[in-house]
Protein backbone atom coordinates (compact mmCIF):
# COMPACT_ATOMS: atom_id res chain seq x y z
CA UNK A 1 0.00 0.00 0.00
CA UNK A 2 1.79 3.55 -0.89
CA UNK A 3 0.77 5.98 1.43
CA UNK A 4 -1.11 9.00 0.84
CA UNK A 5 -1.11 12.29 2.35
CA UNK A 6 -3.88 11.87 4.49
CA UNK A 7 -2.60 8.78 5.51
CA UNK A 8 1.02 9.69 6.63
CA UNK A 9 -0.13 10.94 10.10
CA UNK A 10 -2.80 8.03 11.09
CA UNK A 11 -2.86 4.52 11.47
CA UNK A 12 -5.20 3.50 9.12
CA UNK A 13 -9.20 5.72 10.27
CA UNK A 14 -7.72 5.92 13.87
CA UNK A 15 -6.96 9.22 14.26
CA UNK A 16 -3.98 11.42 14.92
CA UNK A 17 -0.84 9.13 16.70
CA UNK A 18 0.18 9.27 19.58
CA UNK A 19 3.26 12.25 18.11
CA UNK A 20 0.24 14.48 17.48
CA UNK A 21 -1.60 14.16 20.35
CA UNK A 22 1.27 15.23 22.41
CA UNK A 23 2.75 17.48 20.51
CA UNK A 24 -0.85 20.16 20.45
CA UNK A 25 -1.38 20.13 24.20
CA UNK A 26 2.93 21.22 24.10
CA UNK A 27 2.21 23.75 21.66
CA UNK A 28 -0.71 25.13 24.28
CA UNK A 29 1.45 24.29 27.24
CA UNK A 30 4.74 26.76 25.47
CA UNK A 31 2.06 29.48 24.16
CA UNK A 32 1.05 29.90 27.99
CA UNK A 33 4.50 29.96 29.40
CA UNK A 34 5.55 32.65 26.84
CA UNK A 35 2.59 34.55 27.09
CA UNK A 36 2.69 34.92 30.55
CA UNK A 37 6.33 35.41 30.64
CA UNK A 38 5.79 38.44 28.06
CA UNK A 39 2.61 39.75 30.45
CA UNK A 40 5.47 40.05 33.47
CA UNK A 41 8.05 41.91 31.64
CA UNK A 42 10.02 39.18 30.53
CA UNK A 43 9.83 40.44 27.06
CA UNK A 44 13.74 39.39 26.12
CA UNK A 45 12.29 35.33 26.93
CA UNK A 46 12.23 33.59 23.52
CA UNK A 47 10.99 30.08 22.43
CA UNK A 48 13.88 28.58 22.51
CA UNK A 49 15.13 29.81 25.91
CA UNK A 50 12.52 27.02 27.12
CA UNK A 51 15.37 24.25 25.92
CA UNK A 52 17.75 25.66 28.59
CA UNK A 53 15.20 25.83 31.20
CA UNK A 54 12.76 22.38 30.94
CA UNK A 55 12.63 20.22 33.62
CA UNK A 56 14.81 19.90 35.52
CA UNK A 57 16.39 23.05 35.87
CA UNK A 58 20.17 23.57 34.72
CA UNK A 59 20.89 25.01 38.11
CA UNK A 60 24.51 23.64 39.04
CA UNK A 61 24.39 21.74 35.92
CA UNK A 62 28.06 21.45 33.92
CA UNK A 63 27.74 22.74 30.07
CA UNK A 64 28.87 19.37 28.50
CA UNK A 65 26.07 17.15 30.97
CA UNK A 66 22.91 19.96 30.38
CA UNK A 67 24.13 19.51 26.53
CA UNK A 68 23.97 15.00 27.07
CA UNK A 69 20.72 15.51 28.91
CA UNK A 70 19.20 17.91 26.33
CA UNK A 71 20.39 15.96 23.70
CA UNK A 72 22.04 19.16 21.71
CA UNK A 73 25.31 19.67 20.64
CA UNK A 74 27.73 21.53 22.98
CA UNK A 75 27.99 24.14 20.26
CA UNK A 76 23.71 25.00 20.09
CA UNK A 77 24.15 24.79 24.00
CA UNK A 78 26.75 27.43 24.14
CA UNK A 79 25.18 29.28 22.26
CA UNK A 80 22.01 29.46 24.29
CA UNK A 81 24.07 30.27 27.38
CA UNK A 82 25.63 33.05 26.33
CA UNK A 83 22.09 34.36 25.23
CA UNK A 84 20.50 33.57 28.47
CA UNK A 85 23.54 34.94 30.21
CA UNK A 86 23.87 38.49 28.62
CA UNK A 87 20.04 38.60 29.43
CA UNK A 88 20.50 38.30 33.19
CA UNK A 89 18.65 34.73 33.31
CA UNK A 90 21.80 32.33 34.45
CA UNK A 91 25.56 32.38 34.64
CA UNK A 92 28.47 30.46 34.11
CA UNK A 93 30.94 30.71 37.12
CA UNK A 94 33.97 28.03 38.17
CA UNK A 95 33.27 24.86 38.78
CA UNK A 96 34.13 24.40 42.53
CA UNK A 97 35.33 20.79 41.72
CA UNK A 98 37.09 21.43 38.77
CA UNK A 99 38.83 24.63 38.20
CA UNK A 100 38.94 24.15 34.80
CA UNK A 101 34.74 23.70 34.25
CA UNK A 102 32.34 26.06 35.18
CA UNK A 103 28.94 24.96 36.18
CA UNK A 104 25.80 26.93 35.30
CA UNK A 105 23.68 29.20 38.06
CA UNK A 106 20.54 30.39 37.57
CA UNK A 107 19.89 33.81 38.54
CA UNK A 108 17.33 35.65 40.85
CA UNK A 109 15.88 37.02 37.34
CA UNK A 110 15.84 33.27 36.32
CA UNK A 111 14.44 31.80 39.00
CA UNK A 112 11.71 34.64 38.86
CA UNK A 113 11.18 33.53 35.31
CA UNK A 114 10.87 30.10 36.36
CA UNK A 115 7.91 30.56 38.84
CA UNK A 116 6.41 32.49 35.86
CA UNK A 117 6.49 29.34 34.07
CA UNK A 118 5.30 26.76 36.70
CA UNK A 119 2.65 29.39 37.53
CA UNK A 120 1.39 29.56 34.13
CA UNK A 121 1.73 25.62 33.80
CA UNK A 122 -0.36 25.10 36.87
CA UNK A 123 -3.07 27.27 35.72
CA UNK A 124 -3.06 25.60 32.17
CA UNK A 125 -3.26 22.22 34.25
CA UNK A 126 -6.13 23.52 36.60
CA UNK A 127 -8.38 24.90 33.40
CA UNK A 128 -7.74 21.33 31.67
CA UNK A 129 -8.62 19.53 35.21
CA UNK A 130 -11.65 21.55 35.20
CA UNK A 131 -12.36 20.95 31.22
CA UNK A 132 -11.65 16.91 31.56
CA UNK A 133 -12.43 16.50 35.23
CA UNK A 134 -10.55 15.86 38.11
CA UNK A 135 -10.04 12.09 37.72
CA UNK A 136 -9.83 11.72 34.37
CA UNK A 137 -7.10 14.63 34.66
CA UNK A 138 -5.51 12.90 36.97
CA UNK A 139 -5.20 9.80 35.40
CA UNK A 140 -4.40 11.13 32.44
CA UNK A 141 -1.28 12.98 34.17
CA UNK A 142 -0.32 9.68 35.81
CA UNK A 143 0.03 7.74 32.57
CA UNK A 144 2.31 10.41 31.42
CA UNK A 145 4.35 10.12 34.41
CA UNK A 146 4.21 6.20 33.83
CA UNK A 147 5.30 6.83 29.84
CA UNK A 148 8.14 9.29 30.67
CA UNK A 149 9.60 6.57 33.25
CA UNK A 150 9.27 4.41 30.37
CA UNK A 151 11.23 6.21 27.80
CA UNK A 152 13.45 7.82 29.86
CA UNK A 153 16.68 7.24 28.97
CA UNK A 154 19.43 5.46 31.89
CA UNK A 155 21.46 7.87 32.96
Amino acid sequence: MTPNKSSRFTTSDDGPLIGALLRVPLEAVWARMLSRLREQGFDDFEPAHFTVFRYPSPDGARPSELAARLGISKQSLNYLLRELERLGYLERRPDPDDLRGKRIFVTPRGRSAIEVIRSAVTELEGEWAEQLGAQRFAQFRSALGELNELVRPAP
